[in-house]
């Protein structure tokens, strides 16, 4: 009868034990699985969707006034800017993408895959469609999000201190409201304006210098003493005479 009664116990202990170790598992995996998961470790050569949605985290570390293209090849491009975030970030700079790597995106990144800092609503103060502007609605939202990492690795560089947004996405009909140029970035998704707050317009604009922006448009420039823009364009434009740039 005893034996029957340790038995049990034991049973009942190892039952436990393997529902706390599920959970434990469940909850370490699934933040990662609300917005996208990393299957395999990557390093240059390699290439593929993973490779591209990789891109997108790291495009904030491309080196100063370079852009990191988003095309699914892990070239020496790719593993230099993975070894700025991952020495930003206190890991071992290898340039080698894999679970420290990984687990660093996870903890940084919300369920729909916009970095901890920044939001899509901050992005879009226009409509929540995303549609309207110069190009598919999908494609602003893209390049939204794509901006959203660029502002959370200028954050991070200046002491993750916040970085307020004060316009973003704009539909024609928006763009026109405020009086936006009529080939404005923000039809694209890829413009945001930031305000002054925990960092002056000037330090912000000297800053996205390194951070992937081609766009960078501040105070002494026509229409931007109140605010810094930052922006996707094809080629380089950087005018902020205040500033020194």
């Amino acid at each position: 009868m005893l034996r029957g009664t340790v038995r049990l116990i034991l049973s009942v202990v190892m039952i436990a034990a393997a529902a706390l170790v599920g959970t434990v598992t469940t909850a370490g995996t699934a933040h990662a699985d609300e917005c996208y998961t990393w299957n395999r470790t990557l390093s240059q050569g390699m290439s593929g969707s993973d490779v591209a949605e990789l891109q997108v985290r790291v495009s904030g570390y491309p080196g100063y006034g370079s852009v990191l293209a988003i095309d699914g090849s892990y070239g020496p491009a790719t593993a230099a800017a993975v070894k700025r975030f991952q020495a930003a970030y206190g890991l071992s700079a290898d340039g080698v993408a894999g679970p420290q790597t990984f687990s660093k995106i996870y903890a940084l990144q919300d369920a729909d895959c916009t970095p901890a800092h920044f939001s899509y609503a901050e992005l879009n103060q226009c409509n929540s469609t995303w549609s309207g502007g110069a190009v598919s609605a999908a494609t602003a939202k893209r390049n939204a999000l794509i901006s959203m990492w660029k502002l959370e690795a200028m954050r991070h560089a200046l002491g993750d201190a916040p970085i307020r947004v004060t316009s973003g996405f704009r539909s024609y009909s928006c763009n026109s409201a405020v009086g936006g140029s009529s080939n404005s970035r923000h039809l694209y998704g890829d413009g945001v304006d930031l305000g002054a707050g925990s960092h002056t317009l000037c330090r912000m604009a000297q800053q996205a210098r390194y951070h992937g922006f081609n766009g960078i448009l501040g105070p002494g420039y026509p229409g931007h003493n109140d605010h810094t823009h930052v922006d996707h364009r094809s080629s380089r434009y950087w005018s902020a005479p205040s500033c020194g740039i």
